[in-house]
This record gives structure tokens, C-alpha cells and sequence, in this order.
């Protein structure tokens, strides 16, 4: 059985998830952590659990979701990995930073480990896998991540719940965003989960139903 841990991090209060299973290995999904106290919940719980992190996925390559980069590197050995399509968005948080909060941050970025594309999967732990569904509009190379088997999705900013990511965003596309939300995500199985990278979680079911910005068919 899958074991998802949630962590709220940095002061955008962004989802970092832990995905892991009982053989011990880890993913690391968004990891945002940036104050110290971040940084011990999450060590706290991956050493308690036995976990060994294996990969450090990013949905995308904003900076809220990618302050804790280095500090993953540095404490477990993974470079973060990204979409094709974003890695020059990763690679410009420093500009985002300012852009969005209109100040600076300090701000250490190890390079990208290895980058991925649509149809890639990332196979962990007892034969679980996740599988990459590329979702454009939110940054160019957006992703969710999908694992068929125990019906989760891990939706970065693309999809929240009762709302969609921001598209008024430097390398945004508000038409390409909802259009492949309807087409990609909405068509998965109505009980998967939705673990998204700001907020609560929510089911493909209610979003069909409430989400305003979507409608229940493509």
C-alpha cells in the first residue's frame, strides 16, 4: 500500500509529499522546504519511517516548489528532475522570486538531474510506479503524476480543489491548461485522489461536479 505524508512548507504554504511503500524506498515529490523547521519534519519523518528517498520529482519548475532542492541534495544525494519543458523555468527562479514577492530570497539551485517527458514512468519501492501526465498551462511543462494502480494523482499547480492554477503567469497558457484538465485529468477513474501542490486534498469526482472552471465532460 502506497503511504503518502504531506508536508506544508515555506511561507507560500506549499505542498511537499513523501510517497513511499513497505519496502522502504521514497519519493520525494515538490519538495518547497525552505526554513529549518521544514527541514526537520521532514528529516524527522523519513528517518522514523526507515525511508530511503530514491528520486525528487518536481510537477514543475517554480521556485515555491523547488526551495528545498538543494537541501535534498545535499542530505540525501538526488538532484531534482523536471519536464523537458521546464527546465528553463527552473532555472529562472531567482527572477520569479522577485517577480512574485518583489524581493529577494537567498537561494541555492543544484543542477537538474535528469529531465523526463509525457509517457515517461518512474517505477519505486514494491511495484509501485508514476507515471508522468504532461499538463501545460500553468508553466509550459507542467506535469501530474499518476499512480494507476492505488488511483492517486499528485496535481502541482495545474488543478486544486474547486479551482485551477494560475495562467497569468510568465510562460502561462490559460486555454491550454483547462482544455487538457478536461481531456487528460477529469477522464481518469472518478475515486482516484488528488494531492495538489497548494491546499486540500480532493477526489477526480468532485472535481467533475464542483469545480467551476472545468465541466464533467471534455
Amino acid at each position: 500500500m502506497l503511504r503518502i505524508q504531506t508536508f506544508v512548507t515555506n511561507l507560500l504554504q506549499e505542498n511537499c509529499y513523501v510517497v513511499s511503500d513497505d519496502s522502504g524506498e521514497a519519493v520525494i515529490v515538490d519538495c518547497g522546504a525552505y526554513f529549518e523547521d521544514d527541514y526537520a519534519a521532514l528529516q524527522a519523518y523519513i528517518v522514523r519511517e526507515h525511508l530511503h528517498p530514491v528520486r525528487h520529482l518536481l510537477t514543475h519548475g517554480h521556485f515555491d516548489h523547488c526551495f528545498g532542492a538543494q537541501w535534498v541534495e545535499d542530505t540525501y544525494g538526488l538532484k531534482p528532475e523536471v519536464s523537458q519543458a521546464d527546465a528553463e523555468t527552473y532555472y529562472l527562479q531567482p527572477r520569479q522570486i522577485e517577480q512574485f514577492l518583489h524581493r529577494t530570497f537567498p537561494l541555492s539551485l543544484p543542477p537538474l538531474g535528469q529531465t523526463f517527458m509525457e509517457g515517461d514512468v518512474f517505477r519505486f519501492g514494491n511495484g509501485h510506479t508514476l507515471n508522468v501526465l504532461s499538463v501545460p498551462g500553468h508553466t509550459p511543462g507542467g506535469v501530474c503524476f499518476y499512480e494507476e494502480s492505488e488511483g492517486v494523482l499528485f496535481s502541482g499547480d495545474s488543478l486544486f480543489r474547486a479551482s485551477i492554477g494560475r495562467a497569468d503567469l510568465p510562460g502561462s497558457d490559460p486555454q491550454a491548461l483547462i482544455t487538457t484538465l478536461k481531456t487528460k485529468i477529469l477522464t481518469l477513474p472518478p475515486q482516484t485522489r488528488v494531492f495538489p501542490g497548494h491546499g486540500s486534498e480532493t477526489s477526480i469526482a468532485f472535481e467533475r461536479l464542483y469545480n467551476p472552471y472545468l465541466s464533467a465532460t471534455p
